[in-house]
This record gives structure tokens, sequence and C-alpha cells, in this order.
């Protein structure tokens, strides 16, 4: 999409070139070389302010066959691709120089010659067109004559493209009377500019004056991309043009500086949204008391509805029905009511009538059973009025009338009993039973502190208590503990980790081997529970201290998260051997593996709904301040129902050096998953749910791709060189535009930039819900990653045999079909089709589709290397 910009750009620099070379400022000789030295002549003069100038003149007219060069000394090129030659000049008029021959001339030549060095000489490169470049011929648009005074010409030329390290500049007369009063060299550009919170860098013309060069921009501080590619043209005279995409301040940000920067907002305004819009007053009864906000929190006694937007005001509950009356008849009652004093500030009334059964002689009451009826209903009234059948003769009832609004549900409801567990000088530890009857899903406990007030302090006043502290917990978003902070990490896993009898254990098979000893298929059966299928992680025999602590960390780690998409912990067996962590039995194992056996089976939406799920999972342990730092998809464990659950907590930092395989590389402070990791991690170790998301990234890219290896052969080092120079993983075969949209997002190289875990969330939520949107596939060789893209492409004349070739697209497995069906050399391979696969076994489509894709590859490689028939 193309966003417009407005009319206005803000220019940080105001000066559109940028010089090379400049004579008109030499304070010394300027040296230049000339052939042959009877030609050039450089003379020292004073401009029009009378500053010292080095200026060249040569007047050889009365001598026939004038060929006199002048070179420049090396320019520097800086990677400029067009520059442009300004001269200043004086020429004699020729009809003003009497008794001279017929070869006097009124013009001069301008020549350019490239070179990796200053390596010319006073005979090299020779002193003629060819190997020198002709730029133009130079001609005056005033001469003069001696009765005149000089008139100085000025004219510009340009020349490109440029290749190499720098050029020499060049001037031949061929028999003029004139004087080079100076050369300047210079290159056009854009300057550095902002427009629509982005900036964009000073950018060099391209080689041509009709080039357009694309800048990049980046959002300036505090905004956001509405649209990408972000970026301008920069046109061959150094003027922006051509804008695409555009960036907005984030929630929290307002514009400022004409549209140049994004400042928080001040305390006691908010912005909710992203967007063009200035911060706003808080709502009514709202409040907040720092900068930067995208909501204003309610004021005490005041709530938001769950579909109430940040932008509306906070709202309270409304007061007690009035008037309540009551009519019997028999066995049936009308109950009528007025409307509260107070409705809270709300629309959305409505009422709950409340019947209870009571017995006075155990002095207490109990809902009504299900033969009472309530009419037109009990709960959710709109009206003020309802009819109660079939009530018991001789039996006491009391009806409670509740007024109900969007957020009756938010108010607290007190617990039965606090008890205190333990205090010491400074801290106290207590303990509660949610109330027996809350009022709707439990979000917090508020918890007020009071200090009674000494007799001495209080002078006679009857206030007892003052309040000190109001702080509250949120059970729903636990913070995650480090079991490393404790200074003994059994208490940890105490904790955090049930202990599990080894009689409920039994061992049945041996499925791989773990860092610290091998992974087991076992069955547990608790007291009480029926029998499940789990893993068992065990700890090898001989273990030192600090390995059986390593070991049960992770226990103490998962002991901790309890979702859907997290890998769920049964518990620990610690008091007899071996060691054991016990977790649920994941049948399909890791997701790499899984992908890889079943290339090309699955739909686009079941792999995002695995996507899904990770991201889900993710979520969850970020807003549990859980950092992963080796999330990958070998780290992803796959159920029946093909459920992705996230593990391997904390093991990664405790790998030992292994030579077989790269895929954690050493570096400072411990080992790093190169391919997975943002590059913040990798140079100075800044591991956050930032660098999760980055990881994450990398995660889609295996999902869509079946298991494909992250930049394939690459070495970690060429991984990481090309990383930072913004390359990214094209999209895998079929990936559809979006997902790969957002594997980008991921990738951006400020973190800060990146989306959250519950942003992709809802962005997959999205995606699934409009199936339409994944039919969009993305080009796999175009953009920026070409070059990374080229490296996965596999040259056929590098392999001996076609079994070769199969190995290194990883469709090992047909090795034996291929050769048993004759398909032994490449010139037949090149000519199979999809019917010659089927034939001869390969049947499933996703092993079609990358074999014809190889196979394609190797026709364009044959084409290319075919000898030329004469």
């Amino acid at each position: 999409p193309q966003t417009e910009f407005s009319n206005f750009f803000f220019f940080l620099s105001f000066f559109p070139a940028e010089t090379l070379m400049d004579t008109k400022w030499a304070t010394t000789e300027l040296a230049w070389t000339s052939h042959p030295e009877t030609g050039w002549e450089e003379v020292s003069g004073y401009d029009d302010a009378m500053n010292p100038i080095r200026t060249y003149q040569v007047c050889n007219v009365r001598e026939l066959n004038q060929n006199n060069w002048l070179r420049s000394d090396f320019i520097p090129r800086k990677d400029v691709l067009r520059v442009y030659v300004e001269m200043k000049f004086t020429v004699r008029d020729c009809n003003s120089i009497p008794n001279i021959p017929g070869s006097c001339k009124e013009t001069f030549n301008l020549f350019y010659y490239e070179s990796d060095s200053d390596s010319a000489t006073s005979t090299s490169p020779f002193w003629m067109e060819n190997p020198y470049v002709k730029v133009d011929t130079i001609a005056p648009d005033e001469s003069f004559s001696m009765l005149e005074s000089g008139r100085v010409n000025t004219k510009i030329r340009s020349f490109g493209p440029l290749s190499r390290a720098g050029f020499y500049l060049a001037f031949q007369d061929l028999g003029a009377c004139m004087s080079l009063i100076s050369v300047r060299v210079f290159y056009k550009k854009c300057s550095t500019t902002i427009a629509h919170f982005a900036v964009f860098p000073e950018t060099a013309t391209g080689a041509e004056a009709t080039s357009l060069v694309i800048a990049p921009g980046t959002c300036v501080p505090n905004a956001l991309e509405v649209s990408v590619p972000l970026k301008l043209y920069c046109n061959g005279d150094g003027e922006w043009m051509v804008p695409v995409g555009s960036c907005t301040c984030m929630a929290g940000f307002e514009p400022a500086v004409k549209d140049t920067q994004c400042q928080a907002c001040s305390p006691g305004t908010f912005k909710s949204k992203q967007g063009e819009g200035f911060c706003s007053l808080c709502p009514p009864n709202s409040r907040t008391s720092s900068g930067a906000a995208s909501i204003c929190s309610c004021r005490t006694g005041y709530y938001r509805a769950d579909n109430d937007s940040p932008d509306s005001g906070c709202t309270t509950v409304p007061s007690a029905p009035r008037s309540v009356i009551s009519s019997v008849n028999e066995t049936s009652l009308v109950l009528e009511w007025s409307e509260p004093r107070d409705q809270g500030g709300r629309e959305d009334l409505l009422y709950n009538v409340i019947c209870k059964k009571c017995l006075p002689e155990r002095g207490t009451c109990t809902r009504c059973d299900d033969n009472v009826d309530i009419s037109p209903r009990h709960l959710g009234l709109t009206e003020r009025l309802v009819t109660v059948r079939n009530l018991q003769a001789h039996t006491q009832y009391s009806f409670e009338i509740q007024a109900v609004n969007g957020v009756s549900n938010k108010t607290p409801s007190a617990v039965p009993t606090v008890h205190l567990m333990g205090a010491s000088a400074n801290t106290m530890s207590l303990s509660w039973l949610p109330p027996e009857k809350p009022n709707g899903i439990i979000l917090d406990y508020e918890i007020k502190y009071h200090e009674k007030v000494r007799a001495s302090q209080r002078n006679g006043s009857e206030s007892e208590y003052t309040e000190k502290l109001q702080q509250y917990i949120t059970p729903g978003m636990k913070v995650y503990i480090d079991p490393f902070t404790y200074e003994d990490p059994n208490e940890a896993i105490r904790e955090f980790a049930k202990e599990i009898d080894v009689s409920c254990v039994k061992i049945e098979e041996v499925i791989g081997a773990g860092e610290f000893g091998e992974v087991c298929r076992g069955r547990l059966k608790l007291p009480g529970r029926r029998e499940i299928i789990v893993a068992i992680k065990t700890l090898k025999a001989g273990y030192t201290e600090r390995q059986r602590r390593d070991f049960l960390s992770e226990a103490s780690i998962m002991g901790q998260f309890d979702h859907p998409n997290i890998i769920r912990l049964e518990g620990v067996v610690t008091k007899s051997r071996p060691v054991m962590i016990v977790t649920e039995f994941m049948e399909n194992g890791a997701l790499d593996s899984f992908l890889r056996l079943n290339d090309g089976q699955f739909t686009v939406i079941q792999l995002v709904g695995m996507l899904r799920g990770i991201a889900a999972g993710m979520k969850y342990l970020s807003d549990m301040n859980y950092v992963h730092r080796d999330l990958a998809a070998r780290n992803i464990l796959v159920n029946s129902n093909l459920v992705c659950k996230v593990s391997d907590f904390g093991l990664s930092r405790f790998l030992e050096d292994d030579p077989t395989d790269p895929t954690y590389t050493s570096s400072l402070g411990g080992k790093i998953p190169i391919r997975w990791t943002a590059p913040e991690a990798i140079a100075y170790r800044k591991f956050t749910s930032a660098s999760d998301v980055w990881s994450y990234g990398i995660v889609m890219w295996e999902v869509m791709s079946y298991g494909e290896r992250p930049y394939w052969d690459m070495s970690n080092q060429d991984v990481i060189n090309a990383v930072e120079q913004d390359y990214r993983l094209p999209p895998p075969m079929d990936c559809p535009t979006a997902l790969h949209q957002l594997m980008l997002d991921c990738w951006v190289k400020e973190r800060n930039l990146r989306p959250k875990f519950s942003q992709i969330v809802n962005t997959l939520d999205k995606l699934i819900r409009n199936a339409a949107s994944l039919k969009v596939v993305t080009s796999t060789h175009s953009g920026a990653s070409q070059p990374l893209l080229d490296r996965c492409v596999p040259d056929y004349t590098t392999f001996t045999t076609v079994g070769d070739w199969l190995d290194a697209i990883k469709m090992s497995r047909y090795r034996d079909n291929f050769l048993n069906a004759g398909f032994a050399s490449f010139d037949l391979v090149a000519q199979m089709t999809a019917e010659d696969l089927l034939r001869i076994g390969v049947t499933l489509a996703g092993h079609q589709k990358k074999i014809l894709g190889s196979i394609q590859d190797m026709r364009l490689q044959m084409n290319q290397t075919l000898p030329v028939q004469v």
C-alpha cells in the first residue's frame, strides 16, 4: 500500500550536495600533471574578494596542432555513483587576437579516468581519448578581448556510473587562449529528512540523472509503522519523491514539532490507540500520575466493564432499588420496586431477584429450589415487576432485589477469614480462602494494611487507625521465580515440584537420550487417579551434586507453569534412585522431526493452528516474566491431537561442548543457538521476551518449511554476518504472505519494535478466522533475501550420484525407488514428471513438490552449462 505524505518535509541538513574536491580553497600549489610541459601553466592570482587562488592557463594560439593535457590529482569517489564537475573559466575571443592562424579555438574538452589507486604517472595513462573517457566539449557563453575585463563562465557537467575507488579529471586544449580559474567536484544527495514520523537517511543520487534510489525509512522513537515497506525515492537532483508507507505515534504518545517527534502524553492525559490523534484528558473518574499513558486507571470505587473502551469514563455500581412493594395471594407473590437513586453513571441497569427459603428454628436460609417460578425471569430483568408462583404454605421466604450494571462484577467480595501464618519485625505472611460466593471471576485481591497509632500520637483524637499502604495481588498474573535465587536449591524443588513415590512410576522403554541421562516412556498411577502414560527423564548414575541441582532445576521451573501449551510437570522422584522428572507424554515427539516425517501433509490452517498454540504458550511465559532463551522447533513437543507445547526449560545454559553438534556455539557467558537467537542476545547477551519473539519467527519459518534447517548449510558466523547486514530468511515454499510478513516483524532489528506475543496470538487468530488471507502466497524469488535463498539451491554438478542429490534435498528415503525404476543418471532425472514420481512410489504431495522443485533447478543449471553449438 502507498500512503501519501503531507507536503511538509523537515530537513535536518540544508546541503543537497557534497564536495569531493574544490581548487578554490587551495592554499598551496596544485601541482597537477600537464603534457607537454609547454602547455598548461599554473599561475597564482586573486579572486574578486582578493582571496588567493591557484589557476591554470594556456595560450599557444600562434602555434599549429596544439594538444595540451592537464590532469588533476586522484579523487576518491566515496562510493558515489555519479559526480558533477563545476568549471569556472575565461576564454579569449579569437577575433581579438591579430595575426593568428585559423586553428585558434574557443573550446576545450573534459575527460575522466577511473582507477582503483593513485597510480597515474607522467606517461600513464596515455594522453589520448581511450583510455580517458570524454565527458563533453566545453564552450563559453562569453569570450573576452584585450580591451575588456575577463568574463568568467561557469559550466557544470556530470558523468557516471563510477565503479572504481576513484578517478582523475583531465582537460584537453586544442588551441585556445584560456584560464581555468577553479574546478569543483561534487555529488548530489538527498539530505536526511523526517516525514510523517519516519527518518530517511542521507542518500546519494544514482548512477544516472534519471535514477531513483530507494532509501528505507525508520520510524522515529515511539512511533510504529502503519504500512510497509517504509521508503522514499531519491531522484537525480537530490530531491525526495514517491513516498511509500508511513508511521504514526504509538499509544501513549502524540505528534510534536511539526510531525517529526512523538512525545509522551503528560501526566493526567492519555492516548489509547496508535494513530495521528493527540493526547486527551483522562475520562471522568479516572486518573494517571505518570506520562506516556495509554489508559487512565479508575479511581477507587469506580470501574470499567470488560466491553468498555479505554476512552470511556469509569463508573460505579448502582445504589439499592427503592420502595419495594409485595402483594401475596395464597401461593403466589407479586414484587414491585422503584429505580435506585443512583445508577452509577451507566445505562445498562438490570435487576436480579434472589429467592431464599428460611428455617427459623435453625436460623438459616438457603436458595429456593427449582419449583419456585419467578416470571418473567429471576436474573437480568429490565422491568421492575415479577410474579413468584408455587410457594409453599406456612413457609418463610426472603427475597433480595439487586440492582446491577456492567461493573457490578468488578466490586470486591469479602473473604471469610484471613490467617496470620507468620510475622517478623518487618514482614507478615498471610493466607485466606476465596469468597464463598464471588461476584464473578476473581481478578485480584486488595489488601489494606493499617498501622495502629500510639496513644502518645493521638493527642486525645478518637481516630485510632491510619491507612498506610494498599497493595494488589493478582493470582492470574503470577511472576516466575528463578530457582537459582534460592540459597538451598532443594527448597525450590520442594516448593514447585510434587514428590512422587517411586512405586507409582513404571518405566517401559527408553525413547531417547537427554543431557543428563535417558528419556523413557512409562506409566504413572497415583492414588485416586487413573493410570496415564508419561515421559520420564532420568539422571544418570555417578552424578555430582551440581548435576543433580541443574537437572532438577527444570522441574523447579516447569512446576510453576500451568497452561495447555506448556508441557505439564507431573512430579519428581528425588528420594530414590534414579532421580526422575515425570511429565505428560507427547505422542508425536519433537516438532522439527515430526514435520520432516510428515512433509507436506498438513493444511495451512493446521500449521497456523500449531503456531497459534506455540504463541499462546509463549504469551503465558512472557506474562510471567519468564524468558525461554532456546525457543526452537526441536524444543516444541506435539501430542496426538497436534497440540504443540513449549518444553526444555533452562537446560540450554548447561550444555557442554559437542563438536559434532554446531547448534549451540560458545559465547561469552554461555552457549547460544545462533540461528534462533536475536542479534542483541548474540552480541551482548540481552535476553528478553523480545529476543524470544525473534526466535518465534524462526520457529514459524521451521514450521512452514516442514522442519528445514534455518539458513541451510551456512556457518554460524555467516548467519551472524548476514543478519547484521539486514538479510532475512525468504518465505518457505507456498508460505502465505501474511505469515512471512509476521516473521519479518519478529525479525525487526530494534527489539522494542517487534510485536508482543499477545499481538502475535491476536494476529494468528484473525488469520484463522479469515482463511482467505492465507491463500495469498509470497513469491520465493524476490526481495533482499535473494542472496540467502541462493544458498539453498543445491548444485547437482557437485553430486556424484543421484542418491547423493536425494540426500542433499533430504529425500534419501526414495533412493531405492529411483534406482529400481532406472533413474540412475541426472539426465534421466531432469526429464521426470509428477506422473513419474507417483509411479515410482512418491505419493506424498509435499515430497513431490520438493523433488520437482529441485528437478526444475537442475534443468536451469543444465541449460546454463550447455556448450554452444556452432
